[in-house]
């Protein structure tokens, strides 16, 4: 461990943005994972030239996960390095992380963060804010998260090693998900209502907006999809013929 400098960790988080750059059908972001790991396989097998090869060519095989949470795979693989850990045992346990990172990133970033940044935008406009004032929080609120996790996740996989499935069970990323889902769906119905209503003009449009996210977050678990969707479809039906002269 003690082979893994501060420096060497700071290139391994910048290497980690490109991570996706040399993606191919073949490797996935095998060889993108070769990339981020250079600097750490450096400091580990720099004396041997040999080494360094073949640590290269071992973790440029085929490997995939989420982006974002590259990282951890990375800082687990560059500890696995440093505590001299054989390579048939590294290759196993990329194999149980690639499935599960990919999981946890594809459903905490893909099907809920990233709707969630999206409608928060959109509400605010809907409220009357700048088009520009939309783009840039949702810029800011989505790559919030995203620089996090590519952090959090180097220093987890560097810390616990062969323990981070104990770290991902007890990180914060389940109830991230869930706070994140709620936002997502309050936001929908707050932004549904307004631009129905033509805009948050008045006191009555920002009340019937602040109902809907209520009965929102109320209701969620407790109406099937197919009914909701008919309740929000005669709802925004009766605020467009109310606003029908």
């Amino acid at each position: 461990m003690s082979a893994i400098g501060a420096g060497t960790r700071r290139r391994m988080l910048l290497r980690s943005f490109a991570v996706q750059g040399s993606w191919n059908y073949q490797t996935l972001i095998g060889t993108g994972m070769a990339f981020v790991l250079a600097p750490a396989l450096r400091d580990v097998h720099g004396a041997d030239p040999r080494a360094l090869a073949a640590a290269t060519g071992r973790h440029a095989e085929l490997f995939n996960s989420h982006p974002y949470l590259a990282t951890v795979a990375a800082g687990v693989i560059a500890r696995l390095e440093a505590d001299g850990v054989p390579p048939e045992l590294q290759t196993r346990v990329k194999s149980a992380l690639r499935g599960s990172l990919g999981t946890m990133g594809d459903r905490l970033v893909w099907a809920v963060w990233r709707p969630a940044c999206a409608l928060l935008g959109i509400a605010l406009v809907a409220a009357g804010a700048a088009w520009w004032m939309g783009a840039l929080t949702f810029l800011l609120a989505h790559n919030a998260l995203h620089l996090w996790l590519r952090a959090w996740g180097l220093r987890v996989g560097l810390r616990d090693g062969l323990m981070v499935a104990k770290a991902l069970r007890e990180s914060p990323l389940q109830r991230l998900g869930e706070r994140g889902a709620d936002a997502g769906a309050a936001l929908a119905g707050f932004a549904a209502v307004v631009l129905a209503g033509g805009a948050a003009r008045g006191p009555g449009e920002l009340a019937l907006g602040a109902a809907a996210v209520a009965a929102g977050l109320l209701l969620r678990k407790h109406v099937r999809t197919a009914i909701a969707a008919a309740l929000l479809a005669v709802t925004l039906a009766g605020i467009l013929l109310a606003r029908t002269p």
